[in-house]
């Protein structure tokens, strides 16, 4: 009788070269700038960071660009403690979604500077960026977010963004 392999364990490396459209690509000249960009859904009023190029829940085209702030609320976060190629930050860490002051949609950074048993929903928060001397079209113009000394933000100003 032969037996079933039900699963199998192999290393696996996936390589892949990224084509951005036109709003990301604006996304990114924006960080490589220091500055971060959204688009504004023209039906909503909504503006999304990173731009898609197309509101998500109209599909009409999002052309009115926004330039939003590097500080913003921590919304949700995990605590990380299993390490990983490529980042700087050893585990434990923090990987969090922040809304950003001027966005209507949750960013996805890490946080750090703060130790991450003290990371919490509401903690207000601030982008630490590479040297300007480092800063590229990448995502990773932004080293990480860390605590700002303000008041947590009341859960109602972000609950619709869990």
């Amino acid at each position: 009788m032969t037996e079933i392999v039900k699963s199998i364990t192999t290393p696996i490396r996936l390589e892949y070269v990224y084509r951005p459209g036109r709003a990301t690509s604006r996304f990114l000249r924006g960080l490589a700038e220091g500055r971060i960009l959204g688009q504004r859904c023209p039906v909503t009023g909504k503006v999304y960071v990173p731009p898609r190029g197309a509101s998500p829940t109209h599909g009409v085209p999002t052309e009115e660009e926004v330039e939003v702030r590097d500080t913003g609320t921590v919304t949700t976060f995990c605590i990380v403690r299993i390490p990983s190629e490529g980042l700087s930050i050893p585990p434990p860490f923090v990987a969090a979604h922040i809304l950003l002051d001027g966005a209507d949609i949750p960013f996805f950074a890490l946080i750090h500077e703060c130790p991450f048993d003290q990371v919490r929903m509401g903690m207000r928060v601030k982008a630490v960026w590479v040297s300007k001397e480092e800063l590229a079209p990448t995502f990773e113009s932004i080293r990480y977010f860390k605590p700002l000394d303000e008041p947590d933000a009341p859960f109602e100003s972000y609950r619709e963004h869990l």
